[in-house]
C-alpha cells in the first residue's frame, strides 16, 4: 500500500511540475517573460527563494540521527564529486576542445543546486529538503573551483573561498544549521516571511526552467555525443551512487535523496559559462535542455526503483 501511495504522489508531483514548465514555455513564447526578465527571475530564485527554502528546511528538532545522516550524505556527495571529476578527465579526450569543456563542466556540475530542492521536498518532504541542502555543499564548492577551471584559468584560493562562502545557499545552510542545532526560535513575522517565500520554490523554479526550454528547437538535438552524455548524467552517475549506497547499507532516505540529486540534468550555468568564455554555447544549451527534458522521465523511474528496493 505504501509503495502505491508513493507512486501516486510521484505521478501527481510530476504532472504538477510538467504543467508549471508548460506555463513557463508559454510565458516565454508570448514574451511575457523576456530575456532580461528571465535573467532577473534566475537571480531572484538563486538569491532569495532558494536560500529561504534552505533555511526553512532546518526548522526541525535536532537529533543524533539527523547528525549521523547529515554527515553520511555529505560524505556521499564528496565521494561522488571525486568520481565525476575523474569521469570528466577521462571520458572526453577525443571530443573537440569547445565541446569537451562543456561536457566536463556538465559532468561535475548538475542542476541539483537549482532543481534538486523542490524535487527532494516534493518526494521526501521536509527531511528530504534538509538532506538535499547538505548534499549540495560539495557541488557548490566544485562548481566554483574545478568547474570554472574547465572554461578558464583556475581562480586563486582567495577568490574560490570568497565565492563559496558568500554563495546565498551556502550562507543559508549556515543559518539553518545554527537554527536547528541551537533550536533558535525566530520571531513569528520573520519565520512566516521565510516560509511564505520558501513556498514559491517549486512554482518559480519550474516556470523558469520552462522559459529556458522555450528557446531551443528540440528537433536539432540529434548529436550522438549529446545523447551519450544524457545517458551518463541521468542513468550511469545515479546508478553508481545507488550501487555504492546499497553496498555500504546507507539509510534508505539518504540513498533516495542522493540518487535523485545525482540524476539531475546538466546545470543551466553550463550554457552561461560556455557563452562567456567562448565555448560551444549552442551545444551547451542543447545539452542542458535535452537532459532537462529526459529527466522528467528519468527522475520518476529512479523514484519507482527506490520505492520497491
Amino acid at each position: 500500500m505504501e509503495s502505491i501511495m508513493n507512486f501516486s504522489g510521484l505521478i501527481n508531483l510530476q504532472i504538477m511540475m510538467f504543467l508549471l514548465v508548460i506555463i513557463g514555455i508559454i510565458l516565454k513564447k508570448r514574451d511575457i517573460i523576456t530575456e532580461e526578465g528571465k535573467n532577473v527571475l534566475t537571480d531572484v530564485v538563486i538569491n532569495v527563494i532558494l536560500p529561504c527554502n534552505v533555511i526553512n528546511s532546518f526548522y526541525i528538532e535536532f537529533s543524533k540521527e539527523i547528525l549521523i545522516n547529515g554527515i553520511t550524505i555529505l560524505l556521499v556527495s564528496f565521494l561522488l564529486q571525486f568520481v565525476c571529476t575523474f569521469l570528466s578527465a577521462t571520458l572526453y579526450e577525443k571530443v573537440e576542445k569547445e565541446r569537451r569543456t562543456v561536457l566536463q563542466y556538465a559532468t561535475v556540475c548538475s542542476n541539483a543546486g537549482f532543481l534538486g530542492n523542490p524535487v527532494a521536498e516534493g518526494i521526501y518532504g521536509s527531511m528530504g529538503l534538509l538532506y538535499a541542502s547538505i548534499y549540495l555543499i560539495p557541488q557548490r564548492i566544485v562548481m566554483w573551483s574545478a568547474g570554472v577551471s574547465y572554461f578558464t584559468e583556475s581562480t586563486s584560493k582567495r577568490d574560490l573561498i570568497k565565492k563559496v562562502v558568500t554563495h546565498p545557499c551556502i550562507i543559508a545552510v549556515g543559518i539553518g544549521l545554527t537554527i536547528m542545532i541551537f533550536q533558535i526560535k525566530l520571531p513569528v513575522f520573520l519565520s512566516d516571511t521565510i516560509k511564505s517565500i520558501s513556498g514559491c520554490t517549486t512554482a518559480m523554479s519550474m516556470i523558469l526552467i520552462g522559459s529556458i526550454l522555450a528557446d531551443v528547437d528540440i528537433k536539432d538535438m540529434k548529436s550522438k555525443t549529446m545523447w551519450a552524455f544524457s545517458l551518463l548524467r541521468l542513468i550511469i552517475i545515479p546508478l553508481i551512487v545507488f550501487i555504492g549506497c546499497k553496498i555500504t547499507n546507507v539509510h534508505s532516505l539518504i540513498t533516495g535523496v542522493s540518487v535523485v540529486l545525482a540524476g539531475m540534468p546538466a546545470g543551466s550555468t553550463t550554457a552561461i559559462l560556455a557563452s562567456k568564455y567562448e565555448g560551444d554555447a549552442e551545444f551547451a544549451s542543447k545539452c542542458v535542455v535535452l537532459t532537462t527534458i529526459l529527466s522528467m522521465l528519468a527522475i520518476p523511474m529512479w523514484c519507482i526503483i527506490l520505492s520497491f528496493l
